[in-house]
């Protein structure tokens, strides 16, 4: 299958290469789910499905620190997100970098603060915060600050 021709295929919104990042920042503040890109030693890309929270144009994620992921992040914080839309011709992606927190070493640390304001945001009020506050340390976890610097994407009219 060859590139889909410049102008409006019915039903299909133009692709935009040079997508404005402010439109693809909305559209991405409404969803929850991503696919992250980061990059292997050896140049390769690796991909991860994780969920995150969008402010402006910071996502925040949590991720544990033995993922290849974060391997990755440490050495290059290059990365990518790729956002889908309810169908398989709308979606946005976002270049960008990542700083990485520490791990959570305490239950009363401030990372392990900042993982619980993830999860009220994202999920409400927890059932027991001291046993989260400890699952957080027991899981080695720590916060992935991914920020957008550009966009591509396929977003209707």
């Amino acid at each position: 299958m060859g590139p889909r021709p410049a102008g409006r295929t019915k039903g299909v919104a133009p692709y935009t290469a040079g997508m404005d990042l402010q439109r693809a920042l909305d559209f991405a503040a409404g969803r929850r789910n991503t696919l992250l890109t980061t990059l292997r030693a050896d140049g390769r890309p690796q991909q991860s499905v994780v969920f995150y929270l969008a402010d402006g144009d910071r996502f925040t994620i949590s991720i544990t620190d033995d993922r290849a992921k974060t391997r990755n992040l440490r050495r290059d914080p290059r990365a990518a997100l790729y956002i889908p839309g309810d169908d398989v011709f709308t979606w946005v992606g976002l270049d960008g970098r990542v700083e990485l927190s520490p791990v959570a070493q305490s239950p009363d640390d401030a990372v392990v603060d900042q993982l619980v304001e993830y999860y009220r945001r994202a999920n409400g009020e927890h059932g027991d915060w001291d046993e989260y506050r400890q699952a957080m340390v027991d899981q080695r976890r720590l916060v992935a600050t991914f920020v957008a610097t550009s966009a591509t994407g396929i977003l209707p009219d």
